[in-house]
């Protein structure tokens, strides 16, 4: 399947748009897609799995809240339905993919059977008068041949209208944003059900399931061997000051944001992107959310830059930002516990580990020290290049937020 690559980005904004009223200068910015490495990376990784190269069922893509997945479920949706568009013309009636949100429980327990009507009715808007029979109790047609279900339909029968509806519009991938509500658990239902009823749907139709949601995604594909198995897991995570190549790439999306302001006067913000980093956390989608807002309010009072003041008043209180800085450390503590299982691995398979070894004579012993330049906080004494690196690494990769 051929996908359609992304456009590099301009330089600048058109000189033509600063005649152009506020509003539609203030949407420029806010539609404006800015590529950075990790979301290409995410978004090669996803395509990969839904292409096929592995033979996954579900494929879970986690991270902060703010780093940019909701663009990434929205890009890879609009290349699956570009990239079915051929089919489409033969069969109308065919939907490749299926987007969604899984909405928060009121009562604090996720409900399956609300899953399943959102995910119908998703199914239904797009293609009203190309529908199927539905031949399940509670759910019928009406005269408009809009999707209609009754209160009473049990949650069984909705499924099966689900995956009925799965199989005859040939869907491809069924994306699940906000995909943590799952383990908002009912009442005496274990977690691994929830998982388990994703997979077999996904089994039962050949639509690969796709979770997008936060850190509290970890540990769900590990529940069982089988989910391991069928399971694909990409993180989508922030920049890290302490990583060179990390900062050289928020650099270059806060140039870029810089020179997208439809403004007269371009601010410095490159100048200060430790008090970028700081008040957006490294998260790209936290920053230009940021800035959009900056931007609307400088616009609305004429303004011809962002100044400090302007920036400081609409950025994130700290307290909002600790607490996601928060989540975001516990959640890397947790992948990083997760990837030193290898030493438990060896050790169930009968297999020498470090401790059972005994070292060679002078070979050592402690773990390799990091060096200096390794450590949060510290820098080399170089200047980091900006604005000329191509922001996507290999210069082609997706941009969003």
């Amino acid at each position: 399947m051929q996908m359609p690559l992304p456009q590099p980005p301009l330089d600048r904004y058109p000189a033509e748009l600063l005649a152009q009223p506020s509003e539609a200068r203030l949407a420029y910015f806010a539609a404006r897609v800015v590529a950075h490495p990790h979301l290409a990376q995410a978004h090669q990784t996803l395509l990969d799995a839904l292409r096929g190269s592995t033979e996954a069922s579900l494929v879970l893509v986690y991270g902060p809240t703010g780093v940019g997945k909701t663009t990434l479920r929205r890009r890879i949706e609009q290349q699956l339905l570009a990239a079915a568009l051929p089919d489409l013309e033969h069969d109308p009636g065919r939907m490749p993919v299926v987007a969604l949100e899984a909405a928060a429980p009121e009562s604090g327990q996720f409900s399956w059977k609300d899953y399943y009507t959102r995910a119908l009715l998703t199914l239904d808007e797009r293609l009203v008068g190309y529908g199927h029979d539905v031949g399940t109790r509670g759910v019928r047609r009406d005269a408009t041949v809009h999707l209609r279900m009754a209160h009473t339909a049990p949650a069984p029968e909705l499924r099966r209208a689900l995956e009925q509806n799965l199989r005859q519009r040939r869907v491809a991938a069924v994306i699940v944003d906000e995909a943590q509500h799952l383990r908002r658990l009912a009442s005496g239902r274990r977690l691994l059900d929830q998982m388990d009823t994703l997979k077999s749907m996904a089994a039962l139709t050949g639509a690969v399931h796709v979770l997008v949601g936060t850190y509290e995604l970890l540990g769900l594909a590990d529940l069982s061997a089988q989910l391991s198995r069928r399971s694909v897991e990409i993180h989508f995570g922030r920049y890290r000051p302490e990583l060179a190549e990390d900062r050289r790439a928020f650099k270059s999306v806060l140039l870029t944001f810089q020179r997208h302001l439809p403004l007269a006067r371009e601010p410095d913000l490159v100048g200060r992107w430790e008090e970028f980093y700081e008040r957006s956390v490294g998260c790209v989608g936290v920053l230009k959310s940021w800035l959009t807002r900056a931007l609307a309010a400088a616009l609305e009072a004429g303004e011809t830059t962002l100044t400090r003041r302007r920036l400081e008043r609409h950025a994130e209180p700290p307290r909002k930002l600790l607490s996601l800085a928060r989540e975001i450390a516990e959640g890397e503590a947790a992948l990083a516990n997760g990837d030193r299982g290898q030493g438990e691995l060896r050790r169930l398979l009968g297999l020498a580990t470090a401790e059972t070894t005994t070292p060679a004579s002078g070979s050592p012993t402690m773990p390799t020290a990091r060096r200096p330049s390794d450590r949060p906080g510290q820098r080399r004494p170089t200047r980091d290049p900006v604005g000329a690196q191509d922001p996507v690494g290999a210069g082609r990769g997706e941009h969003g937020h």
